[in-house]
């Protein structure tokens, strides 16, 4: 006999991100007559978040690729709620949800208190601009498809402006400054090199990409991809160069103006376009939120079994949660595996929730890391015990590795039949249409 509806142990996920996403799906497909699952998120819709940089260059459909949140929940059996998250009663188990508004300012949904058994907050992470004057006011962030598509719009338009006004170019224009070189930012900066010529290739033609298109990455350590190994930071670097990619470490940036980016030592690098891609933290409302415990940049502290330090009832998983890394004696890092991973123990120790049973400690696999430089080249490293230690991977071998770890969130949330047929319908659309979105 299916249990009634207030016998089903209610759990709620905040933010339907990678690892929020998954969870609430397994769940659903899984345990959805045991019990009731709600997915609470600002957005209408899902994109993995790696692929925004895709997006951002216009190399990527965003269109072909989001996830409809209120389609997943009704084929999976969750129940996905609009709204952000902005208080926590934890005394009476329940999350506060601010109203939603559409474009016009018109109210779409109220305030709203929704009531868990099990809380996941799952709400990602953000870039950090550590106070830098004129990031709010000049400089664009990539964290939404929002963010990507507006990206997008204005790069497409600094194009057809450049190719349509009579007067010269000023120092700024075609100028794009990429702050912070991690995975993001190099990331971005290949697709660039390749989208913009690409667009100037479709009838822009007093535009000239070599002389007039200029990509900078500035990054304040001392290289590229200062989290990853060193070796891995020099075949990236060595690739951006060889792509005409002006890369700038060692390089802390003073101040964001309209028109470019004023480095601590005084140099200016003219920029009509600025990305900042710096520093990773938490929502600034974790930091406050139901007395729960946070660290400096905001994450939730977090067991080793991913329940927060003041509150068994409370999960933190992705990158909002501050949990150790055993044996490496730092924190887990912000990465798409670690958030894939966390889910699918969620996943079970909810089950052993509703058993009675203890939970299990979450112990981190890594697997490695891997930066796609778009068609130009993939490179990465392997970690784990299949290879003992730390290899090395570029070209085709670290690009199919790569291509795969979105396969597999895509397999967490549709199943092989589904994923097959859009690839091949993926396929078959790119033959009839431009490579890179015009528009």
């Amino acid at each position: 006999m299916n249990a009634t509806q207030a016998d089903r142990h209610r759990v709620v996920i905040v933010g339907g991100g990678a690892g929020g996403l998954e969870l609430a799906t397994r769940l659903g497909d899984r345990m959805g007559r045991r019990v009731e699952v709600t997915l609470i998120d600002r957005n209408r819709t899902h994109v993995w978040k790696p692929k925004l940089h895709e997006i951002a260059a216009g190399s990527m459909d965003l269109a072909a690729h989001e996830v409809d949140y209120l389609a997943q929940s009704h084929w999976h059996r969750f129940r996905y709620r609009i709204g952000e998250m902005v208080g926590l009663d934890r005394e009476r188990r329940e999350v506060q949800v601010a109203p939603s508004f559409d474009d016009e300012g018109r109210q779409v949904t109220p305030e709203r208190r929704f009531a868990y058994d099990t809380l996941v907050m799952a709400v990602g992470s953000q870039s950090n601009d550590f106070g830098t004057p004129g990031v709010a006011e000049h400089a664009m962030k990539l964290e939404s498809q929002a963010d990507a598509r507006r990206f997008h719009a204005r790069m497409v338009n600094a194009c057809i402006r450049a190719h349509a006004q009579p007067a010269a170019l000023t120092p700024d224009q075609l100028k794009v400054a990429i702050i912070g070189a991690g995975a993001t930012g190099v990331e971005l900066a290949a697709e660039l090199h390749r989208t913009t010529r690409e667009v100037v290739a479709y009838g822009l033609d007093r535009v000239d990409p070599d002389k007039d298109i200029r990509v900078t990455v500035v990054e304040a350590a001392d290289r590229v991809l200062p989290a990853l190994p060193p070796r891995l930071s020099q075949a990236t670097e060595a690739l951006l160069l060889k792509l005409g990619v002006q890369v700038h470490t060692n390089a802390r940036v003073a101040e964001v103006l309209r028109g470019g980016v004023r480095l601590a030592d005084g140099r200016m690098l003219p920029a009509e376009l600025v990305v900042w891609a710096a520093g990773v933290k938490a929502p600034d409302f974790l930091k406050d939120i139901g007395g729960l415990e946070s660290n400096r940049i905001n994450q939730l502290v977090v067991r080793p079994t991913l329940q927060t330090t003041r509150d068994d009832d409370v999960f933190a998983m992705g990158d909002c949660a501050a949990c150790p890394w055993a044996g490496n004696g730092g924190n887990v890092p912000p990465r798409a595996q670690a958030a894939h991973q966390q889910a699918s123990h969620l996943y079970a120790q909810i089950k052993r929730r509703l058993a009675g049973k203890p939970l299990k400690e979450w112990r981190y696999r890594d697997f490695g890391s891997l930066v796609s430089l778009g068609e130009f080249s993939t490179v990465g490293n392997m970690m784990g015990g299949l290879i003992g230690g730390s290899l090395m991977v570029d070209g085709l071998f670290a690009r199919l590795m790569y291509l795969s770890l979105y396969k597999m969130h895509e397999l967490a949330l549709h199943g092989p039949v589904k994923v097959t047929l859009d690839t091949m319908a993926r396929v078959i659309t790119r033959r009839t249409e431009p490579h890179v979105k015009l528009h």
